[in-house]
């Protein structure tokens, strides 16, 4: 059903690899988990976009140039200065959410486009010249695929993209990860009228499952340092209690303990529930990691906490709390991670956390929260 990826369009050609040497070791998950300290999220930037259920495909926005779609959700450019001040603050980590469907020609064939590409190359180099470890994944664009397609037609599609994806960085260094999705796999599909139908429970799971194993199996294709690049398995819903129900199958592997598996807020309920801070919340934390432990972290699976809060607004603690300082939660939260071996990664955009125009965490207390924290990591490494 879709049409033959045009060769002369071919990303790698324009790509200007890492200088990284050939002799580079490639790091087992668990090597490359003790590694990534805390991270860092570059969120509502390049997984800007505009799309619709009411429509077939991706809006245009502006002059349809990588810039529009960056600051379209309220983000600055990225630069240099900006990942060097994430670094500086004590982060080891930065996930790069992309939409890779912005600017893609709606045309069947599902190839990125190029100038996007160069500009998510871009930061990923900033990034890597910082010397962080960087997650780059497919961000809201699986969403839009998933509710228009069945599972063999998500399968190809996600296929192709993945291949050029991987095809692009397959020389970066082991430090540049890729994650799969983001947090739709099990999601529903648009009917008729335009409305979202959950899919049956044993359904969503095997699109879970076959999407996955696409993914892996699209990466390794490619050869490279892709063969044995750590790969991020995104979980269902990357809900906690849904990935670690046994329905949920990590993929097969060509490459030996090279996949972790991503969820989200290890506390979502009780963020929700607006219980931040109680007895009760510390239980769920624990209860929760937990679940992890016996799923993935005692079976040699890193897990990779790809959004984890980095500000508890006031009005989500609970109101019996007294101390309702954000950052000494965000600290419980990220040491209980830490110390099961969980990679955290906050999630952040423009001027809520770090801020990008002044290259630091804004606030005081956040910021010695951070640097305490990662301070402490830091030692224990060196």
């Amino acid at each position: 059903m879709f049409k033959k990826i045009i060769s002369g369009i071919t990303l790698a050609a324009i790509v200007l690899t890492m200088s990284a040497c050939d002799t580079e070791v490639s790091m087992t998950a668990q090597e490359a988990a003790e590694k990534m300290g805390v991270g860092i999220n570059l969120g509502n930037t390049l997984e800007s976009c505009f799309a619709s259920d009411y429509k077939d495909w991706v809006s245009v926005v502006g002059s349809n140039k990588p810039k529009d779609y960056e600051t379209c959700w309220g983000a600055v450019e990225t630069t240099q200065e900006i990942i060097d001040g994430m670094k500086a603050d004590g982060f080891d980590t930065v996930r790069v959410p992309v939409y890779w469907g912005n600017m893609m020609e709606d045309d069947g064939t599902y190839t990125l486009n190029p100038e996007y590409a160069a500009r998510v190359k871009e930061v990923v180099d900033y990034c890597q010249k910082a010397g962080l470890y960087t997650v780059i994944n497919i961000h809201h664009f699986d969403e839009f695929i998933i509710r228009r397609n069945d599972t063999e037609e998500c399968k190809e599609i996600f296929t192709i993209i993945w291949k050029q994806i991987a095809e692009y960085f397959k020389d970066y260094s082991y430090k540049l990860m890729f994650e799969g999705y983001n947090e739709y796999l099990g999601g529903g599909k648009l009917n008729s009228k335009r409305k979202v139908e959950d899919r049956p429970k044993d359904e969503a799971y095997e699109l879970t499952n076959v999407l996955n194993q696409a993914f892996v199996d699209a990466v390794r294709s490619t050869g490279g340092k892709n063969a044995e690049r750590v790969l991020i398995i995104s979980g269902y819903w990357t809900n906690i209690d849904l990935t670690t129900a046994p329905e949920y199958i990590v993929p097969n592997d060509s490459a030996e303990d090279r996949l972790m598996v991503s969820v989200h807020y290890v506390d979502n309920a009780f963020f929700w529930a607006k219980k931040i801070g109680t007895d009760e919340w510390l239980q769920y934390i624990d209860d929760q990691i937990s679940l992890l432990k016996g799923a993935f972290l005692d079976k040699g699976i890193p897990v990779f906490m790809g959004e984890t809060s980095s500000r508890y607004p006031d009005e989500n603690i609970d109101s019996s709390v007294t101390d309702r300082t954000s950052s000494k939660y965000v600290a419980i939260v990220l040491n209980k991670l830490l110390e099961s071996d969980i990679v955290p990664v906050l999630w952040d955009v423009n001027g809520h956390f770090y801020s990008r125009t002044l290259y630091r965490i804004e606030k005081d207390d956040e910021r010695q929260m951070i640097a305490d924290i990662t301070g402490k990591l830091h030692e224990q490494k060196s």
